[in-house]
């Protein structure tokens, strides 16, 4: 599986064709503790860059945008009830929807973790 990062601090994990998004670490970090989150529907198409999901903290709320395009296959149910998953675990079980991939070549656009890191350094 590989990892891949948007300077809007989105992830995605792709594994084949499917693709994980969600926020990265520095992310959640900066809008604090999370309350609610909106992941789009099964089946939604998403172009890269679009506004996918909706993040609200008790500072800002703050869209999630798609680093890739493709159709949604699943939201994340655990964060209709628990949104602070965003908060603990962000780069895992905090993930916010998964998706195919209709354009695997869009990758080639986004950061690797190394540069990611490297990226965040300089915020």
């Amino acid at each position: 599986m590989s990892r891949y990062f948007t300077e809007d601090h989105e992830w995605v994990d792709v594994d084949g064709d499917i693709g994980t998004v969600g926020i990265s670490e520095y992310a959640q970090s900066q809008l604090g503790d999370i309350v609610f989150v909106d992941v789009p529907e099964e089946g939604k198409e998403l172009t890269k860059g679009d506004e996918a999901a909706v993040v609200e903290s008790v500072k800002a709320a703050s869209d999630v945008y798609s680093p890739v395009s493709g159709t949604v296959i699943e939201g994340n149910p655990a964060l209709a009830d628990t949104p602070g998953l965003v908060n603990e675990e962000p780069e895992s079980d905090g993930w916010f929807f998964k998706l195919t991939l209709s354009d695997p070549d869009e990758l080639s656009g986004l950061m690797d973790e190394i540069a990611y890191a490297a990226f965040v350094e300089k915020l």
